[in-house]
């Protein structure tokens, strides 16, 4: 009998177990009905992380056998790839980094995966920040681009507008300015043949909590188990915290951008209900109609 039951268990503490090389990795049906104490999501279906790009071969394995995850939604903008491209392009001149991550030496996209990349706060955000800019600030940001100096040019967004906006600002600017992004995130999880389904963006805090929030609002998941999943990450990404602040810092942001606010989560729910009506009205505005909806909440309901 005990050999039997040895092997369920097996699995279960390989599961626990944290990848090498992805932070802020969890199931989020799991997360949500452990808070609950009952089955309110789908597990295995719905996963969220920080940037997987540096992912070993035993992660990309892990990935796709222990958790059977078919599709990855990157969310990231096209400077975060391009900068994310030039680190991977000087760590393959690093022998003792190769060495210690022989994947690195493979395609960044995990062969056998579906990647869909949706950048979410893509030109209607930034349009929404731009013309909060002085006249001055704009025509310093528009000669920075010409020039070539992007992060020159995105840290005078950084500091003139990001940063006095704070991250709950910026969330309600993502809903406002992103609606046709957002819905091309959801209507991934409308087909049982993507699942499971990875969703990250660079911390896998804010754009992904967007979006992971957006289902879960659809679920009708009581705020508090949402706000235990967000602040999650907080925690899950101290390994990386230096590093990732000098990410944030060199485009204008203060520390306090690599944290979770713990009522984040309640201002997206009020901003919603208050400006739209609630997540479902929201949903039909950007055009994710009431039909993508139903199918979403039957495949994701626990």
């Amino acid at each position: 009998m005990a050999s039997l039951n040895s092997a369920p268990r097996s699995l279960e503490a390989e599961k626990d177990r944290p990848f090498d090389s992805i932070l802020n990795f969890r199931d989020v049906g799991k997360t949500i009905n452990a808070f609950l104490g009952k089955k309110h999501v789908a597990e295995g279906r719905i996963f969220r992380s920080a940037r997987p790009d540096d992912a070993t071969m035993s992660d990309r394995r892990r990935l796709k056998e222990e958790y059977g995850i078919k599709t990855i939604m990157d969310l990231r903008t096209v400077t975060e790839h391009a900068n994310q491209a030039k680190k991977r392009d000087a760590d393959l001149n690093i022998p003792t980094i190769i060495q210690s991550n022989d994947a690195l030496t493979e395609p960044v996209k995990i062969p056998g995966m579906e990647y869909l990349e949706v950048n979410v706060n893509g030109k209607g955000f930034e349009r929404s920040l731009l013309w909060q800019l002085s006249t001055w600030n704009i025509a310093k940001l528009i000669t920075l681009m010409a020039l070539g100096y992007r992060m020159e040019a995105i840290s005078i967004l950084g500091k003139n507008v990001m940063q006095p906006r704070g991250l709950i600002g910026l969330g309600y600017d993502s809903i406002d300015a992103c609606g046709s992004e957002i819905a091309e995130a959801l209507r991934a999880f409308c087909s049982a043949s993507n699942f499971g389904i990875l969703v990250h963006c660079t911390q896998g805090k804010d754009r992904t909590g967007l979006v992971v929030a957006m289902v879960l609002f659809l679920l009708e998941v009581p705020i508090a188990a949402m706000t235990a999943d967000y602040v999650m990450s907080e925690r899950e990404l101290l390994p990386e915290r230096e590093s990732r602040l000098e990410e944030i810092r060199s485009i204008g942001l203060t520390d306090d951008f690599a944290a979770c606010p713990g009522d984040w989560i309640e201002k997206m729910h009020v901003h919603l209900q208050g400006k739209y009506g609630g997540a479902k009205e929201y949903c039909n505005k950007i055009g994710f109609a009431e039909e993508e909806q139903a199918v979403l909440i039957d495949l994701l309901k626990g």
